[in-house]
Formats: C-alpha cells, sequence, structure tokens
C-alpha cells in the first residue's frame, strides 16, 4: 500500500507543477508537414516483411509469403536485409517497441495503429518464449556462411539451401547468456504490461518466462558460448542487461527485490567514461549497451534525483554538451555518433529524450523545451528537414532511398544484386517491391549519403533500426497527432513477367526442327515454385496432310534436358490436337519447383527437344507456319527471344502465353495479391481539450477511441454499425452519455492513476476538462474542478475512501 501511495503521490505531484511547465496550447498534427501517423504505420508494414515462418491473416505484405516453416523455433523477425535471426535483436527491438507502447497507447490507437502494433509486438514475443528452452535459449537461426553470400527471397531460401547444403532444416544454436536473457526478459515484461488487461493469459506467459530468464540470467553473470552470432553480434557486456531488465520486473511484479539488485549488484559494475571513476553518459542505446535506458527507468522507478541527474548528463551529452564532451553534429544538425546506423542511435535517443520530458521534467519548463525539440528536431531530419530535403525512411516523402539493402524486397531470381536500385549499369533495375516503413543507416557526419545497395553502412536496414525510431513514433502520434492512410498498403502488380518462356532454333532442316526452350522463374509477388509446371509448342502439319501424311508420321524426342539427373527431370508428350491440324507437345516437368528464381542457373530450366518426319519423306516439312515457331531466331543462347506462343501452365491453368485461339491467362490467377479489409478511421484535432469519448461496435468486440488531452472527432466508416455516443462504466459495459463515472476524466471507462495525473494536468492548467471528463473529475461533489478533486480522488485509488462523489 505504502509503494502504491508512493507511486500515485509522485505522478501526482510531478504534474501538479506543470502549469509553468506546459503551454496551454499542444502542437497538433496540422502544425507539421510530416504526417507521423503514417510514418507509424509504414514502420509496421517494415516489421511485417522481416516475419518469418508462417504468414499471419493480419499481415498486409501481398508480396509475402510462408517461409522457413521448418525453422526449430518458427516465427520471430529476420534481423535485416538478410534471414538470419537472433534472439538478441528480436528482443532489443521488441523491447522498445512495447515501451513505445506502454508510454504512448492511445496516440497509438488515436493513429489507428493499435491493433496492428500489438500484432506486430506479440509475433516477435511469442517468437521470444519459443527460444526459451528452460535450461538454454535459441540464440540464433540461420547459417551465416550461406546467408551471407546469397541473395534472394525469404519464400525460396530453403529451396536454394537444400540445392547448396543438401539439408532441409536451417541450423540453430542454444546457450545460456546473461545479456540475452535479460533483454529477453525486458521484452517479456512490456508485453505483460501491454497485455495483462486485454490478454491475460498471454501476459501471464510472458511474465513467467520474464521471471525465469531473469533469475538465470542472474545467476549466470556472464556472457554465453555464442560463437555463431559473434560475427555479427559481439556481445560485451551483460550488467547493463541485468539492470535494464530489473527495473523492468519491478514495473510488471512491484517487488522491490528488482531494484534492491539494481542498487547493491548492478550500478557498482556499470560502464565508465574513460579514465575515470564516473558513470558513463555518453555513447548511445542499442543492442549492446542498453545502460541509458536502465537509466531512465531507475530514475523513473526510484524517484531519486541523483538518477535524474545522471539520465541529464547523457541528453546534455547528445545536444550541448556536459563534462567537456559532446556528440558529434553534422552540418544538417544530426547528431551523428557512430558510422553504423546513425540515425538508428539519433531516433533511440529521441525515444528516450520523449519519455524523460514527460515523466522526468514536467517540472522543468527549459529542460523540456529542449530535449523535447532534440527530439522533435533528430525525427524531422529523418523525414526531410535536412539540405537535401531528403527522406531516410523508405515510402516516405518525395525522394528517399532507391538501394536500400534488402534482400527478399529486391526480387532478385538471378542472385545478381549489385545494382538493384540503379538506373544505368550492368542487370540495373529497381527493387520488385518498396519496402515501405524502413529506416536506413543513414548518412556520414558531412551528411553525405551513398544511395547503392553495397554500401550497406548508409543503406542497410534493421529491426533494431527501426525499433528506436517507431517508439519515438509512438510518442509524436500522442503530442502531435497523425493519421494512417487508409489506401495504405497500394496492392502490388508484377513489375515484370514472373513465369515466361524463351527459346530459340537449335536447327532447322527439310525433315525435323530442333529447338531449345527456357522456362523462366522470375517470380517475386510473392518468389515461389510451381510443382505442376508444364509447357506447350504448336506446330502445324498443314503441309503434312497436303501431302498424303498425318500426324503418325511425326515423332518427338528430348535431347537435352537439365534436370534429366533429379527429380525435375522433364517428359514430352506425344502430339496432341490442338484444333484442325495445329497440333502441340507438352513438355512436362516431374517437379517444377526445380525452376526456381535463386540463382543464374535455377531461374531457368533449360531443355532441348527435336519433332520430325522419317527422312524418306523429305520436302514436306516446313516450319515457319507453325504457331510457336514464330518470332524465333536460330544460333546460340544469344539468339534466345522471349515468346508469348509457347504457353506454360500450372496444373491445367494457363499462366503464360497466348494460345493460338487468342487464350490469354487470367490476371487474377498470375498476380498473387493479398485482399484486407479494413476500416477507415478519420480523425480531426480541434482543441486542447478533453469532452467526450466515441465508440463503435462491430461483430464480436468494442473498439473504443478515448481522448486525453487532446481532442478526437472520429467517424468509423462500417456497413453494419453506427456510431453512438457512449461512455463507460466501471464493469466495461457501454452506458448512454451523460452517465457519471466520477474520477474517469480521460474517459477510458476506468478509474485508475491516468485519471489523477490529467485531472491534475487541469488543475495546473494545462488542460481544458469539457463535457462529460468535467463532469467526472467533481471527485468532491462541490461542482467546481479544484486541487481538492485531485486529493479526492488519489485518496480513492488508495482505497483510504470507497467511494466517490466524496466531501472528504
Amino acid at each position: 500500500m505504502k509503494k502504491w501511495i508512493a507511486a500515485i503521490s509522485a505522478a501526482v505531484l510531478a504534474v501538479t507543477g506543470m502549469a509553468s511547465a506546459i503551454p496551454a496550447a499542444t502542437v497538433t498534427a496540422a502544425d507539421s508537414k510530416y504526417n507521423y501517423g503514417e510514418a507509424l504505420q509504414k514502420s509496421m508494414f517494415f516489421y511485417e516483411v522481416q516475419q518469418s515462418g508462417k504468414k499471419p491473416d493480419w499481415n498486409e505484405v501481398s508480396w509475402r509469403s510462408d517461409c522457413m516453416t521448418n525453422d526449430y523455433v518458427t516465427g520471430g523477425w529476420f534481423d535485416a536485409g538478410d534471414h538470419l535471426k537472433f534472439t538478441l535483436t528480436n528482443a532489443y527491438s521488441a523491447a522498445l517497441l512495447g515501451w513505445g507502447l506502454l508510454n504512448y497507447g492511445d496516440g497509438v490507437e488515436k493513429a489507428g495503429q493499435r491493433t496492428m502494433y500489438e500484432n506486430n509486438l506479440q509475433f516477435a514475443l511469442d517468437y521470444l518464449v519459443g527460444c526459451d528452452q528452460g535450461d538454454n535459449i535459441v540464440y540464433m537461426i540461420g547459417d551465416g556462411s550461406f546467408d551471407h553470400v546469397w541473395w534472394g527471397s525469404a519464400e525460396v531460401y530453403m529451396d536454394k539451401y537444400e540445392l547448396m547444403k543438401g539439408e532441409t532444416e536451417r541450423p540453430y544454436y542454444t546457450c545460456e547468456d546473461s545479456c540475452i536473457q535479460a533483454d529477453m526478459a525486458a521484452a517479456l515484461c512490456t508485453g505483460y504490461l501491454n497485455f495483462k488487461d486485454s490478454k491475460p493469459e498471454k501476459a501471464k506467459e510472458y511474465l513467467e518466462h520474464a521471471i525465469d530468464l531473469f533469475d538465470r540470467a542472474d545467476k549466470l553473470r556472464a556472457i554465453g558460448d555464442d560463437a555463431a552470432e559473434q560475427p555479427y553480434y559481439k556481445i560485451t557486456t551483460f550488467y547493463d542487461d541485468l539492470f535494464y531488465a530489473a527495473n523492468w520486473l519491478y514495473m510488471a511484479t512491484g517487488e522491490q527485490k528488482y531494484l534492491d539488485l539494481c542498487k547493491t549488484d548492478y550500478i557498482p559494475n556499470l560502464g565508465k567514461e574513460e579514465q575515470s571513476s564516473e558513470m558513463k553518459y555518453t555513447w548511445g542505446m542499442c543492442w549492446d549497451d542498453v545502460m541509458q535506458g536502465g537509466v531512465l527507468l531507475y530514475a523513473i522507478n526510484t524517484g531519486e534525483s541523483q538518477w535524474k541527474d545522471q539520465f541529464t548528463k547523457h541528453l546534455e551529452y547528445w545536444t550541448t554538451g556536459y563534462g567537456g564532451k559532446q556528440i558529434t553534429y553534422t552540418p544538417d544538425g544530426l547528431p551523428w555518433l557512430f558510422q553504423w546506423g546513425s540515425l538508428r542511435h539519433a531516433t533511440t535517443t529521441a525515444f528516450l529524450a520523449y519519455v524523460a520530458v514527460d515523466q522526468l521534467y514536467q517540472d522543468d519548463t527549459a529542460k523540456a523545451e529542449k530535449y523535447t525539440k532534440f527530439a522533435d528536431d533528430v525525427m524531422n531530419y529523418c523525414f526531410g528537414d535536412n539540405s537535401k530535403n531528403f527522406s531516410y525512411v523508405v515510402g516516405m516523402g518525395d525522394d528517399y532511398p532507391q538501394a536500400w539493402h534488402h534482400r527478399t524486397s529486391s526480387g532478385a531470381w538471378n542472385d545478381k544484386w549489385s545494382n538493384i536500385g540503379q538506373t544505368e549499369g550492368e542487370d540495373a533495375k529497381p527493387h520488385a517491391h518498396i519496402l515501405y516503413g524502413a529506416l536506413v543507416g543513414g548518412p556520414d557526419q558531412k551528411d553525405s549519403y551513398s544511395d547503392k545497395i553495397g554500401d550497406y553502412q548508409y543503406t542497410e536496414v534493421a529491426i533494431d533500426y527501426n525499433a528506436g525510431y517507431t517508439a519515438a513514433l509512438c510518442a509524436m502520434v500522442e503530442k502531435y497527432g497523425g493519421t494512417s492512410d487508409p489506401d495504405f498498403p497500394p496492392t502490388e502488380t508484377p513489375k515484370w513477367d514472373e513465369f515466361f518462356m524463351k527459346a530459340s532454333v537449335n536447327q532447322s532442316a527439310s525433315s525435323y526442327t530442333e529447338l531449345k526452350a527456357f522456362a523462366m522463374n522470375h517470380s517475386a509477388w510473392p518468389a515461389r515454385t510451381i510443382k505442376n509446371l508444364s509447357y506447350n509448342y504448336y506446330f502445324d502439319i498443314s503441309e503434312l496432310v497436303d501431302a498424303g501424311y498425318s500426324i503418325n508420321d511425326v515423332s518427338v524426342k528430348i535431347g537435352y534436358d537439365q534436370h534429366s539427373s533429379d527429380k525435375g527431370k522433364i517428359s514430352i508428350s506425344d502430339p496432341i490436337q490442338y484444333s484442325g491440324n495445329i497440333y502441340y507437345v507438352k513438355l512436362s516437368f516431374a517437379d517444377g519447383s526445380v525452376v526456381m528464381p535463386t540463382g543464374q542457373s535455377e531461374h531457368r530450366s533449360e531443355c532441348q527437344f527435336r519433332i520430325s518426319i522419317p527422312d524418306n519423306i523429305q520436302g514436306v516439312w516446313d516450319p515457319t507456319n507453325d504457331y510457336s515457331y514464330a518470332g524465333l531466331e536460330q544460333g546460340g543462347e544469344d539468339a534466345m527471344v522471349a515468346t508469348d506462343h509457347i504457353t506454360m501452365y500450372d496444373g491445367d491453368t494457363l499462366i503464360w502465353g497466348v494460345e493460338p485461339d487468342g487464350t490469354k491467362p487470367d490476371p487474377a490467377v498470375t498476380t498473387t495479391t493479398t485482399t484486407t479489409e479494413q476500416t477507415t478511421t478519420t480523425t480531426e484535432t480541434t482543441a486542447t481539450t478533453v469532452s467526450s469519448v466515441s465508440e463503435t461496435t462491430d461483430s464480436d468486440q468494442t473498439t473504443a477511441s478515448t481522448t486525453t488531452e487532446v481532442t478526437t472527432a472520429s467517424e468509423t466508416e462500417s456497413s453494419s454499425t453506427t456510431p453512438v455516443e457512449t461512455t463507460t462504466t466501471a464493469s466495461g459495459q457501454p452506458t448512454p452519455s451523460g452517465a457519471v463515472l466520477y474520477g474517469d476524466t480521460n474517459l477510458d471507462g476506468r478509474v485508475d492513476i491516468t485519471d489523477a495525473v490529467l485531472l491534475n494536468k487541469s488543475v495546473a492548467g494545462a488542460v481544458v476538462l469539457e463535457g462529460d471528463a468535467k463532469q467526472n473529475a467533481d471527485c468532491d461533489g462541490s461542482n467546481e474542478i479544484d486541487s481538492n478533486d485531485a486529493v479526492v480522488l488519489l485518496r480513492f485509488l488508495v482505497h483510504i475512501i470507497n467511494s466517490l462523489p466524496s466531501a472528504e
């Protein structure tokens, strides 16, 4: 009880002094030239692109499909532009995403992204649960020696892997490691805190694993034997991770022992400034150093001024300098820490700054304004506030990177990638897909940027690069607003032919025609193989019939088959009548999946075949009237041309070419798309008030759009429901607008600490309560809103009084 009283009192006292710290007006989305809601929506899209395993029904990426479904632990996010899965970066990234949602969930919901955000977060957390083996963790899945030398799409990764390695399952690696396990525990705690009300059983599972993982990490207190991942992520510390995780365990459980461990065991072992006993405040939060995030949480959890001061040193270093040390700034004003992921470091620090402003510096106008401006400037630099007016977020703005370093989105079918994203040079072509929402590594310290796929120092994308950036966007949509794009994502149609035929004439004589044919697979929407693959070559025997012969005098045979020695061996049919004197031969793969968009030899399958008549009837064979012969040239490989007169099939379905009678493929069959039903929410920011809540009900749940600080007029388009203005009782049941739930100042149907914070903001003059919100705020029944209402609400929350309103 004392702990809760202290926590609530601290929150109440912190915001009571905000009259001088927060201006009465709030910046809105209309004041910004960037739509932060759209940016958040697209960042979710990026994480959906990174999904491994079975594609969830809610995934909106039409060009992604199932992949690596037999990994030892399925699911999780691919690390970057490759296809390795690291538990470390999955955990680090999920923790930041969870933190952003926990602190700024109202903004995420107003932006129309809460459901998608929760889906993506849970996807990663469930993977972490799967990686917890009880006595070990799975810390990596994938074969680095293969992964980083092959360039292709996730959907056909295992086809290539089996071809090259002769194995059908990727390797996995296990160990115990205090750093990784602590980060897993931290992430799972954020999951517990975010889902404990909406998904209590799932939240309970997360917390149980978090507690166990932390206990094992604390007992071990060592870096594990994680040799497989060291070429990519070499862990150097673990006390910072224990410190970080312990703060999250305290927040999830309320148990003091976790803060005690911080004080007695972890803090003495945290990093120090070089050649100094002073606690480290330079560098930045990242996968290998979460110390500053831990310091911020510890300052919030303890309320001790020395830790607020310690974190202030960090933000001062990132802004105007502290102790003679200051981060490097580029000419355009970007705080630049390091050549790898310069924007990753800056945006993660921006997120920590937003949190600190909201939870540490409410009573310090100067610092609040300074650090908010710092964070805003960093984020807006990413969107184009720089001398180039260049956005470093793919798909945001008019001018953004074109050569991001990412395999699956490239749609490469031949393992050639060096000129993807370029307009000149051999094999220059755009990416097959736009990797919406991906934050690239960023510029160098002079603001220079090389937009080349091979310059991955600049163009790399990764789940940890997007993590702090996404969390910062959560803060921005809550502070400044922003809306989702109802037309996003756009439905992609193929930029090139996915399956097609190329052919040439090997030889042609008076009694035969010998042809070379390539069955081509350049699929990328999504990348895929076809098991029942075949193609038809059409020819006309009119000249034979005129000479008194028939189809019985025609023979066919295969001279060369690229896949004759494996499962894809091709067969050729006897001539089949198509219409009148037009016949065709069907060449069928025993298993067409041998034609794979995975490399220079696999993306096509070569077959040479001959159609002939007996030598003793020479002179009556003329291929020039054959339907499939039209446009073909004689010669070597240089003579090969694409031809739509050789038709290709998936089973009985035509997928390429035009049959002699004009039949063409059905576009709906040859183009793979995903149709997603969406509810479109349009929001308009009107004033800095809190007045009402709008709810709409669908077939199985009630979705509430609540307002805190900024009123949102919400309209939901639905064919089956009409929005009704309601509020919500403490039991969660809707009641007509105007019913009073005393204490529920933010109109979310509950009375809790967030209402006390909002009420005190109102008393301080930072927020204006109107309508139902104002009526609910009258906790003492005096018909006036003043500091006494805040005191009464606090007493109710700690159970000193049992009902509201109360004159006490």
